[in-house]
């Protein structure tokens, strides 16, 4: 059994079996990412500052809040989203390795890069569900039903924007996978 104890740390980098075609992409989405991640902490920082304001002038002022629920739940939304290409780049996203040490290691290589394709096509799928979710609201001009009624297409943006990173870092990486299944593992006996 595993504890992740001979796994390498995470670092944020350019796999080096990624095609030289995908380079650029590949170098792109990290500085992406990387803007990403501080843009992210600062969607934190707004909306705990929202919330705490929040509770501050509900509680202590008696005043109405109805619109920071709806700002912080915005600023979650892109953090989620925006980061997940990020995460992704560290390959931080929870998996399930039960099978790993099971498996000989080119048939777990293959595992591997079966897993990042159907990623892939999760991803994808999602990214072009949320990018047809932005145009209706878009051009229906849906807002959500509080008095403060701010447009819907900011958070479906957001999603779409951030499932579209994280489409494009599964597909680097996946290229990446199946370009290492062609090439000789370190160690491994021929």
């Amino acid at each position: 059994m595993s504890h992740g104890f001979e796994l390498k740390p995470a670092t944020a980098g350019i796999d080096p079996d990624t095609p030289a075609l995908l380079q650029p992409v590949a170098k792109a989405l990290h500085w992406v990412n990387q803007a990403m991640v501080v843009l992210g902490m600062l969607a934190l920082l707004v909306a705990s500052c929202v919330l705490t304001y929040s509770v501050f002038s509900r509680y202590l002022m008696k005043a109405s809040t109805d619109w920071q629920d709806e700002a912080a739940v915005f600023c979650l939304v892109g953090a989620t989203f925006m980061c997940g290409a990020f995460v992704q780049q560290l390959r931080g996203h929870v998996g399930i390795e039960a099978m790993a040490g099971l498996l000989p290691r080119s048939v777990n290589r293959l595992r591997l890069a079966l897993v990042d394709l159907m990623c892939t096509a999760f991803c994808a799928f999602f990214a072009w569900k949320s990018w047809t979710l932005f145009h209706e609201a878009w051009a229906e001009g849906q807002t959500t039903s509080s008095s403060w009624a701010p447009p819907l297409w900011i958070p479906y943006a957001l999603m779409a924007l951030g499932m579209t990173l994280l489409s494009l870092q599964l597909l680097v990486q996946l290229t990446a996978r199946i370009n290492g299944l062609f090439k000789p593992q370190q160690g491994a006996v021929a």
